[in-house]
């Protein structure tokens, strides 16, 4: 019976025993799961607060295997990709003439209307206020109005007598004179202490800005410069593949950013890029400003000052669409007080009789017109020039 007492006492020992083990155990769990719910993370070790220990140094296995250095391969030359054919633009000389007759004939109611009135026998006040009527029609603004008719009104005498041929000519030197033929029209695209020119363009939604630096891309190609294309207008989702398609036509890079991303640091990627490729020009598209908008206008001035980190601005180009007519002179104006604009580029001139914003925009902003649009070709895009732009305000020959 003893035994039978021993055995039973050494069975609640053990079984007491146990049940502490398990206890135990379970609030060790607990604490663990405490920790993890105050934010303990486990599976980061803490970082060392002592001095670095030294690394023991590799050990090297004899029997490793070294494998051998590949054999050299000697590749055959690159050829171009077949089917892979890129456009020769033509130079940009002589464009304007190539062009006369076509915007001869989308502004020939000024030139006729003109020259109907100045051809009568005798001019009266009223033919007089015809003709300020037709030259305000055709947005010359009023300054140049009144120079022109002034001008004409003391060679009132030789029109009485004068043919079509030398009245179409008169005409044509009295336009000539208020479109400035002496003002500085080149672009400021060539390199400068070993940096490239640097093209900023610039200008309102709708204006025809990212295929005008297209346009101006393939122009410089066909004058023999090298070019980068910056697509810095990260706001419009087209914008960038635009300005791509004109770069791969003639064979120029386009430095582009994701959709929405910061425009100052495409601009600045796309100046290094023609930096380090030693190219001649680097054009930058940037977004449609509207310019009632004084924070978006704002950021072309941070565009500017961090594309001069790496070469100067050497051209701002601002894009007008010349059927806005005098609201164009309003558009400048807020523009030049962003940037430092040093010339213009009036487009679809080949739509509209008011080819006089030329004259308007001229005269009251002191910036010369240096680049016109006469179409939606490739190669419609040409350098003002004074003497035959009025000519073919005039019309009469080809």
């Amino acid at each position: 019976m003893e035994f039978v007492l021993i055995a039973i006492a050494i069975l609640v020992v053990a079984l007491i025993a146990g049940v502490s083990l398990l206890v135990g155990r379970g609030r060790k769990t607990a604490r663990l799961d405490d920790d993890a719910a105050a934010g303990t993370t486990l599976t980061r070790p803490a970082p060392r607060t002592g001095p670095p220990q030294p690394t023991a140094p590799p050990v090297e296995q004899p029997d490793a295997v070294v494998p051998e250095p590949p054999p050299s391969v000697e590749l055959p030359p690159a050829e171009p990709e077949p089917g892979l054919i890129f456009e020769t633009p033509p130079p940009s000389a002589g464009r304007l003439v190539r062009l006369r007759s076509r915007l001869a004939r989308s502004q020939s109611s000024l030139g006729r209307g003109l020259l109907t009135v100045l051809a009568r026998e005798k001019l009266t006040e009223d033919d007089w206020e015809e003709v300020e009527e037709t030259l305000l029609a055709a947005d010359v603004g009023i300054a140049a109005t009144t120079q022109i008719v002034e001008r004409l009104r003391t060679q009132s005498m030789v029109l009485a007598t004068a043919s079509g041929q030398n009245l179409r000519e008169l005409l044509v030197d009295e336009l000539t004179a208020v479109l400035g033929p002496d003002l500085d029209r080149s672009l400021g695209t060539d390199r400068h202490d070993g940096r490239p020119g640097v093209v900023l363009v610039v200008g309102v939604n709708g204006a025809g800005k990212t295929t005008t630096v297209g346009k101006i891309a393939r122009a410089l190609v066909g004058d023999g410069k090298s070019v980068v294309l910056g697509a810095a207008d990260t706001f419009r989702a087209a914008a960038a593949d635009q300005l791509e398609t004109w770069g791969e036509r003639v064979g120029v890079l386009t430095v582009r950013g994701r959709e929405g991303g910061d425009p100052a640091s495409v601009a600045f990627e796309a100046v290094r890029t023609g930096v380090e490729a030693e190219v001649d020009v680097v054009l930058i598209d940037t977004a449609g400003r509207l310019h009632t908008k004084s924070g978006l206008m704002d950021e072309l001035g941070k565009i500017k000052r961090v594309v001069e980190k790496q070469s100067p601005v050497t051209e701002v180009l601002l894009v007008l669409d010349a059927t806005t007519g005098q609201n164009g002179i309003v558009q400048a104006r807020v523009f030049t007080e962003a940037v430092t604009v040093t010339g213009v580029v009036l487009t679809k001139l080949d739509g509209t009789a008011k080819g006089g914003i030329v004259v308007s925009v001229q005269r009251e902003l002191g910036i010369p017109v240096k680049l016109i649009g006469l179409g939606e070709g490739a190669d419609d895009l040409a350098p003002f020039e004074p003497r035959a732009f009025a000519e073919a305000l005039v019309g009469g020959e080809d």
